[in-house]
């Protein structure tokens, strides 16, 4: 297998941006030198790029990024952050791989494709939710055995989804053939299932608290205790990673802080400036945005007890490792490998 690795920064945040590291002298420079110094700054100083997947509140990204750009926590790191829009995993992965791009915070669909050794990215940051199965109960959907016979929605058959179908299905001593698999895209999916063209759908368990607050009961049943799920992953590529680390671990920094700040109480402004500059579409999910983070991300996702021990953003190799071996067992990887090929964790 060609190690092709992600690899993971450890702060889980936005999508859709462009970041430059910048370098500088903290002297004054004298008077006659000021011409050469700035151009040494010039040349010393690179374009990169940070993408989000569209302006979904699953993206918690979007929101701790904006925050750090305005709260000028990635001037502090001597980083110039520039927002770009996509609008799903495997375009801003083509991107990354063109050079184009060089950070993304990408869904687990995209994050399967580095495992398989088919991306040369490294993942360097895990702060993103678990998916889960997901049904109207007005549709009889309460438990996977309930999905017998029914239509269920994954955004392709390669995706991370799909394979947690699978493992979900299993698990219920049912098997994929038992559902009628239908491939809807990420920004259909939802409105497939509410509009009644599917069953039930596999996708972030966050909008089990949309659909509950538009007015259908939902039932929820996460993927993670049947394949280990780590929702949405910050990746940069591997030039940036193994060529100027220190920008990514300023990048980091500015993330960390960006996190801390939201959490310190600071929720509602942050998706208000993300809302007002970057996704002005979401201003009438404005409410149920604030809602998610403050009672999923700030409590569970950016804080919890593995990050109390390791720090805001850490991933768990010994999750990964699951992960990569359990993909071994169920035919989505032809071999094993270290987790640690995966994760890079940014200076402090």
């Amino acid at each position: 297998m060609k190690k092709k690795l992600l690899s993971m920064l450890l702060v889980g945040v936005t999508a859709m941006s462009m970041l430059a590291g910048c370098g500088g002298s903290s002297e004054e420079p004298k008077k006659e030198d000021t011409k050469t110094e700035a151009k040494d700054d010039k040349e010393e100083k690179k374009e990169l790029d940070v993408v989000n997947v569209a302006y979904m509140p699953n993206y918690a990204s979007l929101w701790v990024v904006t925050t750090a750009k305005e709260k000028g926590y990635f001037e502090e790191q001597g980083i110039e952050v520039k927002m770009t829009k996509f609008d799903d995993g495997p375009t801003e992965i083509a991107a990354m791989e063109s050079g184009s791009m060089d950070v993304a915070y990408i869904g687990p669909g995209a994050h399967t494709l580095a495992i398989q050794g088919n991306v040369d990215v490294f993942c360097f940051q895990q702060l993103g939710d678990a998916d889960c199965v997901m049904g109207l109960k007005s549709h009889g959907v309460n438990s996977l055995e309930d999905l017998k016979g029914k239509k269920v929605a994954v955004t392709s058959l390669g995706s991370a989804n799909y394979f947690q179908l699978q493992a979900a299905m299993e698990s219920a001593g049912l098997t994929i053939d038992d559902v009628q698999v239908e491939i809807v895209g990420t920004g259909a999916i939802l409105t497939a299932l509410t509009e009644g063209q599917v069953d039930a759908i596999v996708f972030s368990k966050l909008r089990t608290i949309e659909l509950n607050n538009s007015g259908y009961a939902a039932s929820e049943i996460t993927c993670d205790q049947f394949l280990p799920s780590f929702g949405n992953v910050l990746v940069a590529g591997d030039a940036l990673v193994e060529k100027d680390p220190e920008t990514v671990d300023g990048f980091c920094r500015a993330l960390n802080k960006a996190i801390e700040y939201i959490i310190d109480g600071h929720v509602e402004e942050a998706v208000d400036m993300s809302i007002e500059k970057y996704a002005p579409t979401f201003a009438e999910k404005r409410d149920v945005v604030v809602q998610i983070l403050n009672d999923v991300f700030v409590k569970t996702l950016w804080q919890s007890d593995y990050t109390k021990e390791n720090g805001i953003g850490a991933s768990n190799p010994e999750k990964w490792q699951a992960l990569i071996d359990e993909s071994k067992e169920i035919g989505n990887i032809d071999e094993t490998f270290d987790a640690a090929e995966l994760l890079y964790t940014p200076a402090k």
